[in-house]
């Protein structure tokens, strides 16, 4: 008897991050992020836990500081800013990135791998 075929894979991206802040999904770098709007200056800081914390100057209002959050990340990253999907978390602290074809990566991410 045949089997029925397997339902079609969700477009969903999966959680590649386990306990860190990042990993790899093919050529796209997956990033969870611990935003801190309307702060003093655009800064990558340090991980906490399993989220990376970014500090944008942007006011937390529809949307906004995650969207300066994103032209501010691009360039570190080695990227254009349609090369950076927001996952989750648009409205919110916590959220996700996928960023395609990172050419570049911040001290940050060096050191996590040194620590792994």
């Amino acid at each position: 008897m045949a089997q029925a075929p397997a339902p079609a894979s969700s477009t969903k991206p999966r959680n590649v991050t386990g306990d860190s802040f990042f990993g790899w999904d093919g050529d796209v770098l997956v990033v969870n992020i611990l935003g801190k709007p309307a702060a003093a200056k655009d800064a990558i800081g340090k991980p906490k836990g399993p989220q990376l914390k970014v500090s944008v100057t942007a006011a937390p209002k529809d949307g906004k500081a995650t969207d300066h959050m994103v032209r501010f990340l691009a360039p570190h990253f080695g990227v254009a800013v349609a090369n950076i999907e927001v996952v989750f978390g648009r409205e919110s602290i916590h959220k996700q990135l996928r960023i395609k074809g990172p050419t570049k990566l911040p001290a940050v991410f060096t050191k996590a791998n040194l620590d792994l």
